[in-house]
């Protein structure tokens, strides 16, 4: 994570996540860094999962103009000084546009290094399987025929199911 001065009198500090070191030892929030008031951190080791069922996500990222791993950032009040915790790291951009929708996470995107970006070619080599578009067809059944208030036709109706019951002037005067 890089550290620069805010922009504005709200914000101290901007953070941005700027690379993945894959294979790193654990650290949170460890100075790697400093160059006048630019500070870059190792912030926390995450372990990357990628899973069979995902295969489709990780072949779409790896097609990317620059294929990338996305950060999954949270608010926390356990670290004064950032107040970001870094919870999730993946390769998936169907899974970081889930984490997008929550409003909730801050997603960055970095660019995935070259032994990650092997790591992951190779797994969607070896277990990726394309499936074909199926179009799917729509019943011929006829939507402009009515039924007037006829249930299910397997069911003998003395009346109609759908009429709403009515009382006489009679019944409902007494």
């Amino acid at each position: 994570m890089r550290r620069l001065p805010g922009v504005t009198r709200w914000a101290k500090w901007s953070w941005k996540a700027v690379a993945v070191l894959p294979g790193a030892a654990d650290a949170d929030w460890k100075l790697l860094r400093s160059d006048g008031e630019a500070c870059d951190y190792h912030a926390a080791t995450r372990d990357l999962w990628l899973y069979v069922s995902d295969t489709e996500a990780y072949a779409h990222e790896l097609g990317a103009r620059v294929p990338s791993v996305y950060v999954v950032l949270r608010a926390s009040d356990t670290s004064a000084e950032t107040g970001l915790e870094v919870m999730h790291v993946t390769v998936s951009p169907y899974e970081a546009q889930d984490y997008c929708d929550s409003g909730e996470e801050i997603v960055e995107k970095v660019a995935m290094p070259d032994a990650l970006l092997a790591w992951v070619q190779d797994y969607v080599a070896r277990l990726h399987v394309e499936e074909p578009f199926v179009k799917r067809r729509r019943n011929k059944e006829d939507l402009t025929r009515k039924d007037n208030g006829i249930g299910d036709s397997r069911i003998s109706q003395t009346t109609d199911v759908y009429r709403a019951p009515t009382a006489t002037r009679q019944e409902a005067a007494e």
